[in-house]
C-alpha cells in the first residue's frame, strides 16, 4: 500500500518571479531604471535579490532599454534575461514578452509573481506575502496598499494567454484585473512597504 508519506510524483508549485526592468526612463533624461544605482549597485541586481528573498528560485527579468549595457554592469546570476526590443511600446509588450519566457521554461512554471524594477520600496516580506496566496494555477492575487491594488501581482498560468492579449501600451494587465476583479485575492502590505515609483527626478530621493 502506498502513502502519502511514500509518494514522490506531488508536484511542487513552481512560482517564478517575472521582473519587468525594460524601462528606458524618458522623465529621467533617458536614464534606463534598471541601471540606476541604489545602496551602491544597479537596482535591477536589488529587485532580482528580493524576489530570490521572497522564496522565488526561478526569476526571468525582462530587459529593454540599454539591454546590452546592462547584461554588462549588472550581475543577475541563475536568471533567465529576456530581451524585449519592443519595450518603448510601454509595458505591455515587456509583460508579454516575460509571460512568454516563463510559459516556455523548463521547469515547468505554475503562476509568475510579477514585479517592477522601480519600486525598491516594495521588499521581500510583502513579495512573499502576494507568493504565499498561490493556490493554483487558477490563481490571481495582489498587494494591495491601504485597499489600493499595487504591485507585486501574482498570475497563475491559467491566466496568462488572457493577460497577453490585452497587454498593449502602458495597461499591462489592468484591463485583464478589471475584467476579473472578484477572482483577485488581496494581499494587504501596507505595513510592510512603500509601492512608490521613480518616475520623475524627484523620485530618484528614494534611492539610497
Amino acid at each position: 500500500m502506498t502513502t502519502a508519506h511514500d509518494r514522490t510524483d506531488v508536484h511542487t508549485p513552481v512560482v517564478a518571479g517575472l521582473l519587468l526592468a525594460a524601462g528606458g526612463g524618458r522623465r529621467l533624461g533617458g536614464r534606463p531604471k534598471a541601471l540606476l544605482t541604489h545602496r551602491g549597485r544597479p537596482l535591477v541586481e536589488h529587485a532580482v535579490g528580493v524576489l530570490r528573498a521572497a522564496g522565488c528560485d526561478v526569476v526571468h527579468v525582462v530587459l529593454g532599454a540599454s539591454a546590452e549595457v546592462v547584461r554588462e554592469r549588472a550581475e543577475l546570476p541563475g536568471c533567465v534575461l529576456v530581451d524585449n526590443p519592443e519595450w518603448a511600446e510601454g509595458m505591455g509588450s515587456s509583460l508579454r514578452a516575460g509571460l512568454a519566457s516563463v510559459a516556455a521554461d523548463p521547469r515547468g512554471v505554475d503562476a509568475a509573481l510579477v514585479l517592477l524594477v522601480d519600486q525598491p520600496g516594495i521588499g521581500a516580506e510583502a513579495v512573499a506575502r502576494v507568493r504565499a496566496a498561490y493556490v493554483s494555477r487558477d490563481s490571481l492575487a495582489a498587494a494591495s496598499y491601504d485597499g489600493q491594488r499595487g504591485h507585486p501581482v501574482l498570475f497563475g498560468a491559467g491566466h496568462w494567454a488572457g493577460i497577453a492579449e490585452l497587454a498593449v501600451g502602458d495597461r499591462g494587465a489592468r484591463d485583464y484585473l478589471a475584467a476579473h476583479r472578484d477572482a483577485i485575492t488581496p494581499v494587504d502590505c501596507s505595513d510592510v512597504a512603500e509601492p512608490y515609483d521613480i518616475d520623475t527626478e524627484e523620485g530618484l530621493a528614494h534611492l539610497e
